[in-house]
Parts: C-alpha cells; sequence; structure tokens
C-alpha cells in the first residue's frame, strides 16, 4: 500500500476532492477520520462521486446495526454512491468522529464498471453505529478523481482526515 495523499481540514467543508488519481496501481482504499457538522442528526451518511459524474450511473447495498437494532437498504439509479459510512454529528457530540475504509477495486480498468466496498463505524458514547456497504459506478471510465460529501446536508467538521492510498 503506498500513500498518494492526506487532506486534514483545519476548517469545516462541504467536500473532500482527491483529484489527479494516478492510474500507477491496480487498487485504490481511503481511510477517514471524520464528523460532521448537521446540528439536526447524532450522524451522518456520506456519499462519493467519481470523475465528477453526478447522472444517475451509481448504485449500492448496506448493511448497517448499532447494537440495539440492524438494518439494511440499498439503490439503483442514483447520483451518487451513498451509504459508505455513518460519521458523528451534533447533538451527540461534537468532538466524536467515526473512522472507515473505502476501497475502489480495478479503479483503473477501463473494461469494467467499478466497484466499491467500505467499513466503517463510530462510538458516541455507547451509542455507535458500524456500516458495511457494496457499490457500483457503471462507467468504464478510469477514476481520475473522487469527490466525497454528506448527502443529507451540513459539513464535515474541522479535523475531518481523509487519506488516499494505492494499492499494488
Amino acid at each position: 500500500m503506498f500513500h498518494i495523499s492526506t487532506t486534514t481540514l483545519s476548517t469545516s467543508s462541504s467536500t473532500i476532492t482527491f483529484g489527479s488519481i494516478p492510474a500507477d496501481y491496480t487498487h485504490l482504499q481511503v481511510r477517514w477520520f471524520a464528523a460532521g457538522t448537521l446540528a439536526s442528526a447524532d450522524h451522518v451518511g456520506m456519499k462519493v462521486n467519481f470523475n465528477s459524474d453526478t447522472g444517475a450511473n451509481y448504485a449500492y447495498h448496506e448493511l448497517a446495526g448499532d447494537g440495539a437494532s440492524a438494518s439494511s437498504g440499498g439503490g439503483g439509479g442514483n447520483n451518487f454512491i451513498a451509504a459508505l459510512s455513518r460519521i458523528p454529528a451534533p447533538p451527540t457530540n461534537s468532538s466524536i468522529f467515526g473512522a472507515s475504509t473505502f476501497d475502489i477495486l480495478d479503479y483503473a480498468n477501463t473494461n469494467k464498471y467499478k466497484t466499491t466496498r467500505g467499513l466503517g463505524g463510530n462510538d458516541r458514547n455507547g451509542a455507535g453505529s458500524a456500516k458495511l456497504s457494496y457499490g457500483v459506478w457503471l462507467s468504464a471510465s478510469a477514476i481520475t478523481s473522487m469527490t466525497f460529501a454528506i448527502p443529507d446536508g451540513g459539513n464535515f467538521a474541522t479535523y475531518s482526515s481523509f487519506s488516499l492510498y494505492g494499492v499494488k
């Protein structure tokens, strides 16, 4: 695994973007330590778009749990891959962050659609959650950029950190 780039926020931001991703690797992995600022929820989801594509070219499946209940979901024809992770947000506690890994398989292969898998969670002082997700971008284009955002609104909190790695 080879480090490509890290972004750590010095102020809150609505997006995190990795651009000019080299085609030197077989797979990519993004690792993040993040929180959201949406005050109306105790945790928020995340989304990703590849190569600035906001068309209905994405689908996903998810499994989630919080220690008391489990849920599942999914959808197709979306304009982003959803359900990457649940990250803490106020009013739970503004100093609690969640951690996740997100893999993009065969990202530079122009003969197939791009598949993803994510695993992450958080502990909100005993009320945490975990999520496993799989997604697909229905494009054979090589991924050269990716943008992460919070679909429910709000921003990534100050000190949220995202690191991009290449896997040979």
